[in-house]
């Protein structure tokens, strides 16, 4: 038996599960533009596991350099047994404008402290994901006079013995300053780190260059 009489359903028009052509293919581009950008998620985690690893590189140095690790800096040559975290680098610096400069800074306890507290302090920003801002702008200080500390343009040394130098422009200070710049922007500490709790603290709103 029929629930209904075909007369009465003759004027219904009933939705139509088909779509036009033109649908089908927006669809299908809206469906691989979705498949094809990385979501917001995935980016935020990657930039908190750049950070991290950035961190680890800085806290590294710190600490080869304190309490010498025979890496860089030699057994019984670290901070604590009073050794000078920048005579070595320092006077060795052989081109460039500042090389009379640097070679004046060479060991003295000024020059120390400051990199050893700017290597300790982006570190810890950086690992802990707060004051990603500051961190930014004292790493930045600190890859600029190092890079010209080692001066890339040179294409020879004050020597007059070729420099060796891979990049005129572009060394790994200008991309570890450019990672920094990054994660401040992208408030990379918000994920795996304590950037959201650090930003609510009432002295960091109302001085956002604290972020």
């Amino acid at each position: 038996m029929a629930l209904h009489h075909p007369r009465r359903l003759a004027g219904i028009r009933f939705p139509s599960s088909r779509r036009t052509s033109g649908e089908g293919a927006a669809a299908g581009q809206t469906a691989a533009r979705d498949e094809a950008a990385p979501s917001a998620v995935a980016l935020a985690r990657t930039a908190a596991v750049l950070r991290v690893l950035t961190a680890f590189t800085f806290l590294w140095a710190f600490f080869d350099k304190a309490f010498g690790w025979g890496y860089a800096t030699g057994a019984g040559k670290g901070w604590i047994d009073g050794g000078s975290p920048t005579l070595g680098f320092l006077s060795g610096v052989s081109a460039g404008p500042m090389e009379g400069t640097f070679h004046a800074w060479a060991g003295d306890a000024w020059a120390d402290r400051a990199f050893m507290l700017g290597l300790l302090g982006v570190g810890v920003a950086l690992a802990s994901g707060i004051a990603l801002r500051l961190a930014a702008g004292a790493g930045m200080a600190m890859m600029a006079l190092m890079w010209v500390a080692e001066w890339p343009p040179a294409r020879h040394l004050s020597d007059g013995s070729p420099s060796m130098s891979t990049n005129p422009f572009i060394d790994y200070h200008v991309l570890y300053a450019a990672i920094l710049v990054l994660l401040a922007v992208a408030a990379a500490g918000r994920t795996w780190g304590l950037g959201i709790a650090w930003a609510r603290l009432p002295l960091v709103r109302g001085h956002r260059w604290l972020l």
